[in-house]
C-alpha cells in the first residue's frame, strides 16, 4: 500500500485527492493537514511514500515545507499540486527539489499516476516544463538574469521597478493589462523572483532604477 500525506488548506480538495488517491485501492493517504507546519511536524515524526502538497497554505507555505523536507527528508518524493499555472511556479520548484508539479485542473487519473512515477524514483514533469528547464540549460553563462529578458520584458521591469501598476504600465504601452500579467509572470519566472517587491529591490541592487 502507497502511503501518501497531502497538505491543502482546501478540505474540499483534501477530500477530494483522498477519494482519487483510495479508489485505485493501492493508496492510502495516511494523513492530511491544511498547513505546511503542522505537515512538517507530522512527517518529522512519521513516514509516508509521497507528500502530495500545495503552495498556497497558511503557517507554512507550500515553498517553505519543501525547502525543510530536502533537509530533513531528503528521499521523500514531493508532488506540488497547485491552481498556479506552471510558467509561475514549476521550473522554481523543480530545481528546488520537487519531483513533480501539478496543475489542479489536471484529470484525476494524472495526479495516480504522478504519484506513481515519482515513487519509482523519477520526475513528473509536463512537457511545457520540460521545455522551460530545457531553455534554463542552454542559458549563456555569465549573463545577469536581467540580461536575459526580451526588450518588452525589460521594459515593463523596469516599469515595475519604478512601482507602475499593471493598469498604469498597460496605458503607457498601449497593451491590455492581461497582457502586462502575463509579461510580469514570465519575467519572474525567468529572474527567479517571487514578487514586485524582490523585483524592486534586484533593481536597486543592481543599480538599474535613478
Amino acid at each position: 500500500m502507497i502511503r501518501i500525506l497531502i497538505a491543502d488548506d482546501h478540505n474540499v480538495v483534501r477530500k477530494g485527492l483522498t477519494l482519487i488517491l483510495e479508489s485505485t485501492g493501492q493508496m492510502s493517504v495516511v494523513a492530511n493537514f491544511n498547513n505546511g507546519n503542522d505537515a512538517f511536524n507530522w512527517l518529522c515524526r512519521n513516514e509516508c511514500d509521497v507528500a502530495l502538497i500545495d503552495i498556497a497554505m497558511p503557517v507554512m507555505n507550500g515553498i517553505e515545507l519543501l525547502k525543510h523536507l530536502r533537509k530533513e527528508k531528503p528521499k521523500l518524493p514531493v508532488l506540488i499540486l497547485s491552481a498556479y499555472p506552471e510558467d509561475q511556479y514549476a521550473v522554481r520548484l523543480i530545481k528546488a527539489g520537487a519531483a513533480g508539479y501539478l496543475n489542479k485542473e489536471c484529470a484525476p487519473d494524472e495526479v495516480v499516476n504522478a504519484v506513481r512515477y515519482v515513487l519509482g524514483g523519477k520526475r513528473h514533469i509536463s512537457p511545457a516544463v520540460a521545455e522551460m528547464l530545457a531553455l534554463e540549460v542552454s542559458m549563456p553563462e555569465g549573463r545577469l538574469p536581467h540580461e536575459t529578458l526580451s526588450n518588452r520584458e525589460f521594459q515593463i521591469f523596469m516599469l515595475l521597478a519604478a512601482a507602475k501598476t499593471p493598469t498604469e504600465i498597460a496605458d503607457t504601452l498601449k497593451l491590455s493589462v492581461k497582457t502586462v500579467s502575463t509579461y510580469r509572470n514570465r519575467l519572474l519566472e525567468k529572474m527567479c523572483l517571487h514578487s514586485n517587491a524582490e523585483l524592486m529591490r534586484y533593481a536597486v541592487d543592481h543599480r538599474l532604477t535613478d
